[in-house]
């Protein structure tokens, strides 16, 4: 058949089952370019797709100003899923390329995911399944969630779910945001760094937040405090991070995102007991990602035939 669009498809969770969507890409006469990625494209591996392309499927990839000069056609970067900080949306305002996204998109998985890793923590679940395998029987102590108490950082959906169920498990909960919330009383960030038994990453990557959690506030937590991060890597100073929980300076963490990805070998993290890691999969859900697949094709498809009208 004659295409009238051609649109790369880089998000590498719709990749492996494009051709379910293969009836609504023909419908609207769109041919669709699948590059091999692992996770993400960067700026120099875009660059040899981007040409003659009108829209790009995008995950994290590092779609920046010289990316969008270099694709004349371009019309929409409909990005899968919520975060578009990888994408230059002030150089895609000037060029008039439309950047769209699913907002709220994974709020209750991601939510889910924080209380895992809590309840792992707290319940010394992992432990004692690896002991129990190795035939040990040995009880350990844990805690209640309701005797401890979570910092949230970043009070967007994400952040305002993780405080829902916290509440449900009667946590003392402090929040912080550098914008206001009306519906909840903020505190600085040096005291929830300074009170809190889980502190929780829920904020956005911008230039207010990359590196927001580094060497000088991770001095801030108590020794026994877990730091979790399902937000973005670079939120987190890795190295810092690293060094912190080698020194026993806070007593573990639970880490979903990274700042380079995927997770090198041989990453320090990798070989901590006290540091529970997952591929960037807090997200992952069949009902969320169903409809974020057609949320994003349906974007995507919306610009298109919005610029040929």
């Amino acid at each position: 058949m004659s295409y009238k669009y051609k649109v790369l498809v880089t998000a590498p969770y719709l990749q492996p089952i494009i051709e379910e969507y293969r009836e609504i890409f023909n419908s609207h006469q769109i041919e669709t370019i699948v590059p091999p990625l692992k996770e993400r494209l960067s700026e120099s591996e875009l660059l040899q797709y981007v040409k003659d392309i009108d829209g790009i499927i995008a995950g994290n990839d590092e779609i920046t100003e010289k990316v969008l000069l270099a694709a004349p056609k371009l019309k929409v970067v409909s990005k899968w899923g919520t975060g578009i900080d990888a994408i230059d949306k002030t150089a895609a305002a000037r060029l008039g390329i439309a950047v769209r996204n699913t907002p709220n998109a994974f709020t209750d998985p991601v939510a889910d995911t924080v209380f895992g890793i809590m309840l792992c923590f707290t319940r010394k679940i992992l432990e004692l399944d690896k002991e129990m395998k190795q035939g040990i029987w040995s009880k350990q102590l844990g805690h209640a969630l309701n005797e401890l108490t979570i910092g949230v950082i970043g009070v967007g959906n994400v952040g305002k779910a993780v405080i829902k169920r916290a509440q449900a498990f009667g946590m003392r909960v402090l929040a912080n945001d550098i914008k206001e919330v009306p519906e909840y009383d903020l505190v600085p960030l040096e005291q929830l760094l300074k009170e809190s038994d889980f502190v929780s990453l829920n904020c956005d990557l911008n230039p207010t937040s990359r590196h927001l959690i580094n060497k000088e506030r991770l001095v801030l937590m108590k020794s026994t405090a877990y730091l979790i991060n399902t937000s973005r890597g670079p939120v987190v100073d890795e190295k810092a991070l690293i060094e912190a929980l080698e020194n026993k300076k806070i007593a573990g963490a639970g880490l979903d995102v990274f700042e380079d990805e995927p997770l090198a070998e041989d990453n320090p993290l990798k070989k901590m007991s006290n540091v529970i890691l997952s591929p960037h999969n807090a997200n992952a859900g069949a009902v969320a990602w169903k409809m974020v697949h057609e949320n994003t094709i349906k974007n995507a498809i919306d610009e298109l035939e919005k610029h040929s009208n």
